[in-house]
């Protein structure tokens, strides 16, 4: 590896590229199904209300989870106040407290950790309102219902990539690898954690776990910590994995400075459109898709159905153990899908991006070789 001032480049790149890449943070409301202009407050009466945790670990929650689940309220005739607590926990109680005053009926609730997330759905609870924990378990906060994906799945998934990006470039034995994993204040993480965990034991022997971190979902952060780790090993590190796009560029970046991008393969998670642009050109290996408009589907419907004091179990069919209150929590699991640039495609097709944003004047010829117009 070259001196340290190209790693210090390297993270200044991948910090203005997560910048770009997320977009504006937003902490405006998003009202649906509401009537003459009334406030947001005032359209949450009696109705539903979603705290949304940030714009920055993921560009997922302004650009595709807000304009889902308000365009679903909406059709449905159901206001909706829709807010983003900007990765601030006090702000997110300060959401919390507002929306239970406001009378709703349903909150649906992204946690920023189990701590904070379960202040709020107790206070909720205690006031008479059905919980819906969206995409991460808040552990120990007793929501009514958990919509999400099969995260130890996408674990797997990541896993099992990072194998086939190895095969495929020949290496078969003698793996060194590192693992970046995501924030552990996070149940999710765990949860992907246990996933590629139990995808790469049966490898032991042939492949070598040389490093294991959090990079806390942010690019900085985890380009840093695979530094460390490369240099604690001499730069015997033959591949990553990443527990999403957002980690992977900056650990990209790192290796990109040095010439090493695409000779390391890198996994990731979200389908992000620089994960996307990333895998075309290369640069990352593998990346896990998660519809998430099946996901903001699946909370929508629970969440109008306990609106309408409809029956609900015929959407939750699944359960997911809270490992701190040692319940079982009524859940709507998805499945996720490994994106490999032979099926970037598959994300455009399903509607999630579109070409045009993938297929920028610098990915063009990519994009072409991939079959993406």
């Amino acid at each position: 590896m070259r001196k340290q001032s190209l790693w210090g480049i390297a993270a200044v790149a991948a910090i203005a590229l997560a910048v770009t890449g997320c977009g504006g943070s937003s902490s405006s409301s998003t009202t649906a199904g509401a009537t003459g202009g009334a406030s947001s407050a005032a359209a949450a009466t009696g109705k539903v209300g979603v705290i949304l945790p940030d714009a920055a670990t993921s560009p997922r929650w302004e650009a595709n989870d807000r304009p889902l689940l308000a365009a679903a309220f909406q059709a449905a005739g159901v206001g909706a106040d829709i807010q983003n607590a900007n990765g601030d926990k006090s702000k997110f109680g300060t959401i919390c407290d507002g929306m239970i005053n406001a009378g709703v009926k349903v909150l649906l609730i992204v946690n920023l950790d189990s701590d904070s997330g379960s202040a709020c759905l107790k206070k909720a609870q205690g006031a008479g309102i059905k919980t819906i924990d969206y995409d991460r378990l808040t552990l120990g906060g007793g929501a009514s219902y958990y919509v999400s994906f099969d995260n130890v799945a996408v674990g797997k998934l990541m896993g099992e990539g990072l194998q086939k990006c190895l095969t495929d470039m020949g290496k078969t034995s003698n793996v060194n690898y590192v693992q970046i994993n995501g924030d552990p204040t996070d149940n999710n993480a765990a949860l992907f954690k246990q996933g590629y965990v139990e995808a790469l034991k049966p490898l032991d022997g042939k492949y070598k776990l040389v490093g294991d971190q959090t990079g806390k979902w942010d690019a900085k952060i985890a380009g840093t910590a695979f530094e460390q780790l490369y240099t604690q090993n001499n730069g015997k590190v033959d591949g990553v994995v990443s527990a999403n796009d957002t980690m992977a560029g900056g650990i990209i970046a790192r290796l990109k400075a040095n010439k090493l991008n695409g000779k390391v393969p890198v996994t990731g998670q979200d389908a992000s459109v620089a994960g996307l642009q990333a895998i075309l050109s290369g640069d990352q290996c593998m990346t896990v898709y998660k519809a998430i408009k099946k996901e903001a589907d699946a909370a929508s419907q629970l969440a109008i159905a306990l609106i309408q004091g409809k029956d609900a179990s015929s959407i939750a069919t699944g359960k997911v153990t809270d490992t701190v209150l040692k319940k079982d929590v009524p859940s709507a699991l998805e499945i996720p899908q490994a994106i490999y640039k032979a099926n970037v495609k598959d994300v455009i097709t399903d509607g999630f991006w579109k070409a045009s944003d993938i297929c920028t004047a610098d990915y063009a010829a990519a994009c072409k070789a991939a079959g993406i117009q």
